[in-house]
């Protein structure tokens, strides 16, 4: 098969990929527990394991890789401009999300993601293998672009000064225990000033097999919070892992959304970066 006629959008459900199990245009990518895929994974799936997905420094353990790395990435991927690169996991879309982040920030667009992964799938009795795959090589391949990676990634020095001059919303993604401080997961406990907190999972509907639940909701929730969607905003997490499926729904939600990679492994590990402690802003 080399046609691509299917059109997926960024979430789609296992009942649209079934048709394309095996068509040599869709790279199906599983970000689950090594452990799980080799038990079970959907037939055709590369695993791939986070660790190419980040960049650790001393402070950060979450960055986007460096030109090289995202090269790298690619040729594991095996993609090329004409693939459409579909990604689930077994945890409700947070590594997929940053494998997918990650192609954008990259300049490859043609992604989805897998509404409720591996648990959704099973859910519906589709089938399944524990085959290890070997791909051809495929030619060309995607070339790393960087030249908008502004529009998905911000770094330490900018969300500083945006936040010193109350100009960006911040969605802080993580539990409620790190956002105020009772859990340290750096050198320092909190969250970065005028940031509000949204748990990640607070999305995923976990009585209907880790799917998310319907955008509306998540919108209205949002909303309540005091988030404005005609403005907009950066979201972060420990290491940018969670955030990965935040990342999504603000897409989803037609949200000009910005990840910070460096997130609170760098935030919070820096001695001279504010911090609020406490409750979540009025």
């Amino acid at each position: 098969m080399t046609t691509t006629s299917f059109n997926f959008g960024l979430l789609i459900e296992a009942e649209q990929l079934v048709p394309f199990l095996g068509h040599d245009k869709i790279r199906i990518v599983d970000l689950s527990r090594t452990s799980v895929y080799e038990q079970l994974h959907i037939p055709h799936a590369l695993h791939v394991k986070p660790q190419l997905l980040v960049r650790q420094e001393e402070q950060a353990s979450g960055l986007l890789p460096d030109e090289e790395g995202l090269k790298a990435l690619v040729e594991y991927l095996n993609i090329t401009p004409d693939h459409h690169v579909v990604v689930y996991d077994d945890e409700g879309g947070a590594w997929a999300g940053r494998l997918i982040w990650n192609l954008h920030s990259l300049g490859f667009y043609n992604t989805s993601l897998l509404n409720g992964g591996i648990h959704a799938w099973l859910a519906e009795a589709y089938p399944t293998s524990s085959d290890i795959e070997i791909f051809e090589k495929v030619t060309p391949l995607v070339q790393v672009n960087l030249t908008d990676i502004d529009q998905y990634r911000i770094e330490y020095n900018q969300l500083l000064e945006k936040v010193e001059q109350q100009a960006i919303q911040v969605w802080d993604c993580r539990t409620s225990e790190e956002y105020t401080g009772q859990r340290l997961a750096a050198r320092r406990g909190g969250h970065i000033p005028s940031a509000r907190h949204f748990e990640w999972s607070t999305a995923i509907n976990r009585q209907n097999h880790l799917k998310l639940h319907s955008l509306e909701r998540t919108q209205q929730r949002l909303e309540q919070l005091g988030f404005r969607f005609d403005q907009p905003v950066v979201v972060y997490c420990q290491s940018h892992h969670r955030s990965g499926l935040a990342y999504i729904l603000g897409r989803l939600l037609n949200w000009k959304i910005q990840a910070y990679d460096g997130a609170w492994s760098e935030w919070g590990n820096r001695l001279d970066s504010p911090i609020i402690t406490g409750e979540s802003p009025a």
